[in-house]
């Protein structure tokens, strides 16, 4: 069967690097304290459950006091839910040569950003995934973020068209960008996998709303 996206995918050029600004010795520990205390926590949601995880917890196990912690992440919510890549993101799609369309530009901002990601990165955006997807006290926080990129991609999209970010075209086509990546990533078998299989499905959904989304009736043979 051929795919929904087939013949409307462009051939992108080779992504360059994300480029990497210098930053002094204090934003370099705020990263490596902030990366810490989200690596042990995820370690503690594996080995005790995310429900009986406590900040103090987390907060000893990283070595931090728990006003600390609070500083970097002002709930447990904000550990599973906050996504550490939009930055990145961010950056790439600024970056992208301006005959590309929007949707095409995004696509490659997030090959771009999938590049840099190693097998640690990969495991842990995996088990974030499966929090976010499993847990019923996270869907309300995870509603939140689904909003918050929606604003964010609109503020994007707007900045790259000269058009403001309110404008009913510019959130409507925010929303359907992440609607489709989002309709991937939750329906797939292996959903909480963050590989690159289902980065190619994120960018075959991409292809796809650009083609505005055919879907004919089904004929019968």
């Amino acid at each position: 069967m051929k795919s929904l996206a087939e013949g409307h995918q462009p051939v992108l050029a080779e992504q360059p690097a994300i480029g990497r600004p210098t930053i002094g010795l204090r934003e370099r520990k705020k990263a490596k304290t902030r990366s810490s205390i989200r690596a042990h926590a995820m370690r503690l949601f594996r080995e005790l459950g995310y429900a009986e995880t406590t900040v103090e917890k987390i907060a000893e196990a990283a070595e931090v006091s728990p006003s600390t912690f609070f500083r970097y992440f002002p709930t447990k919510e904000d550990l599973v839910v906050t996504d550490d890549y939009d930055p990145l993101l961010i950056a790439a799609f600024r970056t992208q040569p301006a005959e590309l369309s929007v949707t095409d530009a995004l696509r490659a901002s997030v090959r771009a950003v999938f590049s840099t990601m190693d097998e640690d990165m990969l495991a842990r955006e995996s088990q974030r995934f499966e929090l976010l997807e499993s847990l019923p006290e996270l869907h309300a926080a995870r509603f939140q973020e689904y909003r918050r990129s929606i604003e964010l991609i609109a503020e994007l999209i707007a900045e790259r068209l000269g058009r403001d970010p309110e404008e009913f075209e510019v959130r409507a086509f925010a929303g359907a960008l992440v609607g489709v990546m989002m309709s991937v990533i939750r329906y797939d078998d292996d959903r909480n996998v963050i590989n690159e299989g289902l980065f190619g499905r994120v960018d075959e959904a991409l292809a796809y709303l650009e083609a505005g989304l055919p879907l004919p009736a089904r004929k019968d043979s």
